[in-house]
């Protein structure tokens, strides 16, 4: 076998998204392409088998998930009803009374 000694990376796709997968000495860290953060996982952790580490894992990978699906929310019929944010509403009242000069 070969040693690991130098940084490897390797690059996967899944589910359509890009990600980076890169080995080390002390750990595996999986990171959307172009991005800096990602999931890390050490050795250590990952042969002890730690059923902590299984949930760590899944929720930080909930991570990558939730960013798929926003752009989906966003186009969703419920995002378009939500209600108006607390700094639009001054807004509408500009809007209301420039409206009501302009008919005057």
């Amino acid at each position: 076998m070969t040693p690991l000694h130098t940084t490897l990376k390797r690059a996967l796709t899944i589910d359509g998204r890009d990600y980076v997968l890169t080995l080390n000495e002390t750990a595996l860290k999986l990171t959307l392409k172009g991005k800096r953060n990602g999931v890390e996982l050490p050795w250590s952790q990952l042969v002890n088998g730690e059923a902590a580490l299984a949930v760590a894992l899944h929720a930080s990978l909930g991570a990558f998930a939730s960013k798929a699906k926003a752009p989906a929310a966003e186009g969703s019929p419920a995002a378009k009803e939500s209600p108006p944010s607390a700094k639009s509403a001054p807004r509408a009242k500009a809007k209301r009374r420039i409206r009501a000069a302009q008919k005057k």
